[in-house]
């Protein structure tokens, strides 16, 4: 079973002894990230306060980050949360968004403009059969090659190359005010005869809806114990926190819009708390952060000095 991290290598803590274990296992750059989102997140406390509203929980996901508690357990047979942690949020394999508005208000649109999405698509697929044939080798790695991608939305930044060519779905995604997790957005196509492996995405605070566009005759999903198929033009919706898998036993492509958005649990404060933290990352794995040495570092020699 793979399990896909969330935060790069030179960010991640994988350590699960004690608190000052963990803490003396931290890089410097580790240490300068994680001082950078406690300061952060001060911020966002801070301007949603104003308003009742809290981010215990996130500050506890940074922690569970870190390493610095004991890791998550399962809410269900299959359900692999990973560190990057939410506690309290309701977990189950597949979610039916279209018939909960409450929840999901832009899913039933969704569903029903899905054929302007869906014409689009095919229209550029006829055009490009080479479409798909540049997707990253450490995507394969992890989805299998018979799975490829063509990305609209990646780490909260639209690709604007990829959504000129397709700017019907691209305004139609942008005027539905979808709660766009990091990510991303997605065209993705399943070779005949492929399948993906079992693997956890770990995340419990994103959710993924899939948007049938070409589903041949047999293909399924698997997400904990509950195997269920897409179906054109109507959402299948899952927690990749549980493990799941795919397969297209078929003899043609198989084609879904992928969709990850915030879970429907989370309040506007916790979300922009997210949001900052996984905007961080990108910054730091980017070089878009100056390296500097750790404010408690430097509390440490400045008292060094005084022996």
């Amino acid at each position: 079973v793979l399990t896909v991290d969330g935060f790069a290598p030179a960010l991640t803590i994988r350590s699960r002894t004690t608190t000052a274990s963990s803490l003396s296992a931290l890089t410097e750059r580790q240490m300068q990230f994680w001082e950078d989102v406690d300061t952060g997140l001060d911020d966002v406390e801070a301007f949603y306060a104003t308003n009742g509203l809290d981010i215990d929980r996130v500050r506890q996901f940074a922690k569970s980050a870190q390493g610095l508690v004991p890791p998550p357990t399962g809410d269900g047979p299959g359900h692999q949360p990973s560190e990057e942690h939410v506690d309290g949020l309701p977990a189950k394999a597949f979610w039916n968004a279209a018939e909960e508005p409450n929840l999901f208000p832009w899913a039933a649109e969704l569903e029903a403009k899905s054929g302007v999405i869906a014409k689009e698509f095919e229209a550029k697929l006829a055009r490009d059969e080479q479409l798909f044939a540049s997707d990253s080798a450490w995507q394969n790695q992890v989805m299998g090659t018979g799975w490829s991608a063509v990305r609209l939305q990646r780490l909260g930044v639209w690709n604007a190359d990829n959504c000129k060519e397709f700017p019907e779905t691209y305004e139609l995604l942008r005027s539905l005010d979808i709660p766009f997790a990091v990510r991303g957005v997605c065209f993705a196509r399943q070779a005949p005869g492929t399948g993906v492996q079992p693997h956890t995405d770990g995340r419990n605070f994103i959710l993924t809806s899939h948007l049938g566009l070409k589903v041949p005759e047999g293909c399924w999903m698997k997400v904990g114990e509950e195997q269920r198929t897409w179906e054109e033009g109507k959402l299948t919706t899952l927690d990749t926190s549980f493990e799941h898998s795919t397969g297209n036993p078929g003899d043609s492509e198989r084609h879904v819009l992928i969709i990850d958005f915030w879970h429907p649990s989370l309040s506007v404060a916790e979300r922009a708390a997210l949001e900052f933290v996984y905007d961080l990352r990108n910054k730091f794995e980017s070089g878009q952060v100056a390296v500097r040495k750790p404010r408690s570092l430097e509390e440490e020699d400045g008292l060094g000095a005084l022996w």
